[in-house]
């Protein structure tokens, strides 16, 4: 009889044991972790500080903005960067600077050329990367849009844009402000030759925009 006890005992721990050992192992099965989803990049007009406007497009409505000559980023054109990860990726159009003689065209004196390079810096001075537009001019319709508020026929100003090179420049992770700032002019003109001179313009820049993915 006591054979048979000391069996049944050792049969009911048993099972109670495996019992328990199948609601731990049941405790501590978890589901994985989803993965976080990752932030869609966003691509926005930019938050552009201008030290000197060139104007309103007639045609699209675009702002147009000088780059100068110079090396102090605080005096360039200043770019705003959202509060972001990672890299993000600024985007302008680039243009030579013209002004268009209509008395000049009619005299055969209307040829134009053009090279224009600029830099894109860290507000530290630190040189991101460059970009560059090289234009010929030989008539009215080599000017890329004309700018309201002008003296001229039709209320134009005379400067205008002339070619039009997209550039786009990685802007390294952790800067949130940059700087446009004007490096080599070359411009042979009806007035002569024209080359870089601090202060002045080298460039206009137009339709600036930010890709970035936004911080969470």
């Amino acid at each position: 009889m006591r054979i048979l006890i000391v069996a049944a005992l050792a049969m009911l721990f048993g099972v109670s044991g495996a019992d328990a050992q199948q609601q731990r192992g049941r405790a501590t099965t978890r589901k994985p972790k989803p993965k976080p989803v990752p932030v869609k990049p966003k691509i926005e007009p930019a938050k552009v500080t201008c030290p000197e406007s060139l104007g309103i497009g007639v045609k699209t409505g675009a702002s147009y903005c000088f780059v100068i000559a110079g090396s102090d980023p605080a005096l360039g054109v200043l770019v705003t960067i959202p509060p972001h990860t990672g890299e993000a990726t600024l985007s302008f159009d680039l243009h030579n600077r013209h002004t268009y003689s209509e008395e000049q065209m009619k005299a055969g004196r209307g040829f134009a050329q053009y090279t224009a390079v600029i830099g894109v810096l860290s507000m530290k001075g630190e040189l991101i990367d460059r970009g560059a537009v090289q234009t010929e001019f030989r008539a009215a319709r080599d000017v890329h849009e004309r700018i309201s508020g002008g003296a001229g026929p039709g209320g134009v100003k005379a400067v205008a844009p002339v070619g039009a090179e997209h550039v786009a420049i990685v802007i390294p992770a952790g800067i949130d402000q940059v700087s446009l700032l004007g490096e080599v002019l070359n411009a042979t003109t009806a007035a002569g030759r024209e080359s870089t001179a601090p202060g002045r313009p080298v460039a206009i820049v137009s339709n600036v925009t930010i890709e970035y993915r936004p911080r969470r």
